[in-house]
């Protein structure tokens, strides 16, 4: 069951990544510079509105929905690691508060509603929107890696390692990040997929990418009202990415069952 999940988790990610990391090259360098109108017959999936070949839009639009959300990801587990270790190890409540409790704030603020309102102050590019989704993200990771880091912390294994001298990095690194692995590859699914989504979504919105770019979001928002007219440019980039969300999860369930097996 465990090899049955991982494979489907592999297929159905590798889809759309494929799509996304490689479609630019396949599509020529024309569609790259955006100059995707055809004329006459040969469209696989039709056409949008506007008269742009479908097929060639969804191999162009992926790149940066996936770039996107494995950047800020990666930015929010960069930040939450080292605030989440040192909350939960220091011996300084001062410190774990100052840590914690701005974090506390950005986590009262539904995570869309964020992005939006500083996206309208900064109008910020798909850089710029890799940095706003990694911001929301970190109060939920940093929590996360606390709480796992605390547990670990309090165990007799970490204590006989202050007592021989270990150094603050090693016990951190060495035992504590060790021993939170699982839960932060569980973890690390979720945010992806979070990531997925509010990247996704403020495409949608028109945050982080121009109107005419070929984006797998921007499609879905552009083409929906011809949704009976032209489905497949509809249909297409929104199933690419509930592909993407469903993909990543079973992939990284398969693999913490894997391990789980092995321990």
């Amino acid at each position: 069951m465990r090899h049955h999940r991982f494979l489907s988790g592999a297929v159905i990610v590798g889809i759309p990544l494929l799509l996304a990391l490689l479609g630019p090259w396949f599509a020529g360098e024309a569609g790259a510079r955006g100059t995707s109108f055809t004329l006459g017959d040969g469209h696989r999936l039709g056409t949008d509105f506007v008269g742009r070949d479908v097929w060639r839009q969804v191999l162009l639009g992926g790149r940066s929905v996936v770039l996107v959300s494995l950047t800020a990801t990666a930015l929010a587990y960069a930040v939450a690691l080292p605030v989440g270790l040192t909350a939960a190890l220091t011996h300084r409540p001062w410190l774990e508060e100052a840590l914690m409790r701005p974090l506390d704030v950005l986590l009262a603020v539904p995570s869309l509603l964020l992005v939006l309102l500083v996206a309208t102050a900064l109008q910020p590019g798909t850089t710029g929107l890799a940095l706003l989704v990694a911001l929301v993200t970190v109060p939920d990771a940093a929590r996360i890696v606390r709480a796992q880091a605390a547990e670990a912390a309090s165990r007799p294994a970490v204590e006989a390692l202050r007592m021989q001298g270990e150094t603050w990095w090693r016990m951190a690194a060495g035992y504590v990040g060790r021993s939170m692995a699982r839960t932060l590859a569980a973890d690390a699914g979720v945010r992806l997929t979070g990531a997925l989504y509010l990247v996704a979504t403020a495409a949608f919105l028109g945050v982080g990418v121009e109107a005419d770019t070929a984006d797998w979001a921007v499609m879905v928002d552009r083409n929906r009202t011809g949704l009976f007219v032209a489905p497949w440019a509809v249909v297409v980039p929104a199933t690419l990415i509930v592909a993407l969300s469903v993909g990543t999860n079973l992939l990284f369930d398969a693999g913490l069952a894997k391990r789980r097996g092995r321990s």
